[in-house]
């Protein structure tokens, strides 16, 4: 039996909606997820659906609260999951192989979550990354120190050509005209 997931937005008229749905369904042969079904104000609070958390979200520039999508915490928590599979210390590939497999998942991770506000999640998820890649290439050079100078955010991420998900928000870093 397929699943279907599915959000009804309603203006005031939620447990009628959800009601209808019931009735729809049954005559369809299918049945709502009890445990999964909720009615919730998404002006108050979040709901999380196919990965992102939709409702307030607060701007920090100014203080201001607004209707938003971001990714969920799941999301980051699972890409951070990922990274480690990707950098486990019995990973001996090249590290060209290992930094096209990290960019791949790191693009496509980015890709899916493009939509709504992701400065927050980018940089949660460019910190784990850089931690994690600056970990792996320590253990791999035997580097005695905690790696943070020969692997300095530079060498991670310009030389060593780590994607940066972070560069997908705010672009590139201005350059100066020749």
């Amino acid at each position: 039996m397929s699943r279907h997931n599915f959000v009804i937005l309603s203006r005031g008229h939620a447990v009628e909606a959800l009601a209808w749905t019931r009735q729809v369904m049954t005559k369809l042969g299918l049945a709502v997820n009890e445990t999964k079904t909720a009615v919730r104000d998404a002006r108050q609070e979040h709901f999380d659906f196919l990965g992102y958390s939709f409702g307030p979200h607060y701007y920090r520039k100014d203080g201001h609260w607004y209707l938003g999508a971001s990714p969920a915490r799941k999301s980051v928590q699972r890409l951070r999951a990922n990274v480690g599979e990707v950098l486990v210390p019995s990973n001996v590939a090249p590290w060209d192989e290992v930094r096209d497999r990290l960019n791949r998942l790191l693009r496509g991770w980015a890709t899916y979550f493009s939509y709504g506000t992701r400065l927050m999640a980018y940089r949660a998820a460019d910190h784990h990354v850089y931690e994690s890649v600056r970990g792996f290439l320590k253990r791999r050079h035997k580097v005695p120190s905690r790696g943070t100078r020969p692997f300095s955010h530079h060498v991670v991420y310009e030389k060593l050509g780590v994607f940066r998900l972070r560069r997908l928000h705010i672009g590139a870093p201005p350059t100066a005209a020749r």
